[in-house]
């Protein structure tokens, strides 16, 4: 068995697993990590037009299923949009499913698949890979410590470095600019000490599309400190991806995407980009402990803006 990078052994005790969706991600993340890890050994693949190497590939997932019984879990990296689906298919088949973020194109879809793992005691894993970014726990353990007065997110980047072409990100469901922002989100979810709401969103909808190319969101907390996001895909040369905390013991930045983070202006902790190692380390550990994950926090912040933001259309945008 090989990857479009050579060859990929079959490693002892890891368990078997197939893609769906050999995309970008897919190439870029999903298969470089699970060709270096221990847990996983990639068996099979379905797409619709791409191929993984020598693995056995599918058009389809419900072909795959069929023919591959000793395919044990399912990487499901498809746009949200077509993956309910697939996911209904592979937990009925009582194979082990890990989502790509965002999990879903709904909330209620999501729900539906987390009671159907618990019904088929099988393992369901909503993934946020920011979350594993190298700091992110060493903010969480920083701020539990402090009182968090107000955050700034500030998460720009530029779309055609990053989804080069992809039409779909631009259709409803997929969530435009909050494919990223929903990044920053989950890592605030996850370190803020207190739980936030949104109270008000600006969406900033480009003329000839479905979904928005910007937004500005206001979250405030049960004690009434303000938090703020920026997220724009119009960025060109730098990306910018931080959040800035101002606390009782001055303003802490975690920076990179969560890879730095740095207080008083101390670098407290940095390292390397293993943020997908980690997910297929904790997707190992849920199905060795019978669990599941599906933490959709981040994913309401997203809904919550669309129900209260304001619609502003500015100039069209084209690849």
């Amino acid at each position: 068995m090989t990857t479009a990078d050579g060859p990929v052994p079959r490693k002892a005790g890891a368990r078997s697993i197939a893609i769906v969706g050999v995309g970008k991600i897919a190439r870029d993340q999903h298969i470089p990590t699970i060709a270096t890890g221990e847990d996983f050994a990639l068996l099979a693949a379905a797409s619709r037009n791409a191929v993984v190497g020598d693995v056995e590939c599918f058009e389809t997932l419900e072909a795959l299923l069929a023919a591959r019984p000793d395919v044990e879990c399912v990487s499901l990296c498809t746009p949200p949009q077509v993956r309910y689906a697939d996911a209904r298919r592979a937990l009925e088949a009582g194979r082990h499913v890990m989502l790509e973020k965002p999990p879903g194109a709904t909330l209620a879809e999501v729900q539906d698949l987390a009671a159907l793992a618990g019904a088929q005691g099988v393992t369901l894993f909503a993934t946020w890979h920011s979350r594993h970014a190298a700091a992110v726990e060493a903010a969480k353990a920083w701020l539990a410590a402090r009182e968090v007065r107000g955050v700034e997110i500030t998460w720009k980047e530029d779309v055609r470095r990053w989804h080069p072409g992809q039409e779909w990100i631009w259709e409803p469901g997929a969530m435009g600019v909050f494919d990223p922002g929903i990044n920053a989100l989950s890592i605030l979810t996850a370190i803020h000490p207190r739980r936030l709401h949104l109270a008000s969103a600006d969406l900033y909808f480009p003329e000839n599309r479905g979904t928005p190319i910007a937004a500005d969101l206001a979250f405030h907390d049960p004690a009434g400190h303000p938090a703020t996001a920026a997220f724009d895909w119009r960025q060109e040369g730098d990306q910018t991806w931080t959040i800035r905390f101002d606390t009782d013991a001055g303003e802490a930045l975690l920076s990179d995407g969560g890879a730095r983070f740095t207080a008083g202006g101390e670098t407290v902790f940095a390292g390397p980009d293993h943020e997908y190692a980690g997910l297929y380390a904790r997707f190992a550990e849920l199905i060795a402990a019978g669990a599941s994950e599906v933490d959709l926090s981040p994913m309401i912040h997203v809904a919550d803006a669309f129900t209260l933001g304001r619609r502003i259309v500015v100039d069209p945008f084209h690849f």
